[in-house]
């Protein structure tokens, strides 16, 4: 049977999300945790909705694994709690504290983590008053020094939505496409005085997200004009001017998924090559 889960993890002590011999993993926690609770004779294996660099953090991050029925259905033992809940809670006092599980649910048929989302939602924060900047927040928000125009940041931004060729923007992986639909990317100012940018793609190639934010920086600083990050965009190469920004201040906050009646057209869908227009 195909399980759900749902979990959040502090990325900083973590060398991302895919396991790695002899690193700490997020992937390697749980498939630990895993194996350990439902006493499987192989490490259990898991397909994840977004694999998050080394410092990303996750609010929102799903995964699925396929488990024998019998070792789950028995999670409960003689309590009246279901499996599901089982699970959750008997994962939670496994893992470690800098991961946790919110939810375990057995699958809808046609559900894959990966290829069944129809988006994914990062936030990333930058401080851009040093004075100001919370110390409770350093391993979440990155520090400028100079203050940023967050107006002309957002106006920016704006010039990279819809569907194009982020190859300028993505590190190339073999066999691998850059060509993804960037549903809105968008900046302001919170309460507390923090730029903070939304970031909402059906999918994202590796480094793409904080090349994003690297391309609107030189544009907040006042060190390159508001169409600079389309330029780079139609270019269609890597622009030295680009830097990938610190992986902590980035954040999965959201994996977002069709009624499950379209998820198996939706994983077919997402499998097959990406093409623009002509």
């Amino acid at each position: 049977m195909r399980i759900r889960l749902e979990l959040g993890y502090d990325g900083t002590d973590f060398a991302g999300w895919a396991a790695q011999p002899g690193l700490r993993t997020v992937e390697g926690e749980l498939s630990a945790a895993l194996t350990t609770l439902l006493r499987a004779p192989e490490p259990v294996r898991l397909v994840v909705a977004g694999r998050t660099d080394a410092g990303v953090h996750a609010r929102g991050q799903v995964a699925h694994a396929d488990i024998n029925h019998d070792a789950y259905a028995a999670l409960p033992g003689r309590s009246s709690r279901s499996p599901e809940l089982a699970a959750a809670t008997r994962l939670r006092g496994i893992l470690p504290p800098d991961v946790v599980v919110h939810r375990v649910t057995k699958a809808p048929p046609g559900f894959d983590a990966r290829f069944s989302a129809t988006h994914r939602r990062y936030r990333y924060r930058i401080s851009d008053n040093i004075a100001a900047s919370d110390p409770l927040r350093r391993r979440d928000t990155v520090t400028l020094g100079d203050p940023l125009d967050v107006d002309a940041m957002h106006e920016a931004a704006q010039k990279l939505l819809g569907l194009n060729d982020f190859a300028a923007f993505c590190k190339k992986r073999e066999g691998a496409t850059t060509i993804r639909t960037l549903l809105d990317y968008s900046w302001h100012r919170t309460s507390e005085g923090i730029a903070e940018a939304t970031v909402i793609a059906d999918a994202f190639c590796h480094s793409m997200v904080r090349a994003l934010v690297g391309a609107v920086v030189p544009v907040g600083l006042g060190r390159a004009d508001v169409s600079f990050p389309a330029e780079v965009l139609r270019a269609g190469i890597r622009d030295p001017r680009v830097k990938v920004m610190p992986a902590h201040g980035l954040s999965l906050e959201e994996v977002g998924y069709p009624l499950d009646d379209e998820l198996a057209s939706r994983a077919e869908a997402a499998r097959a090559l990406r093409c623009l227009p002509g």
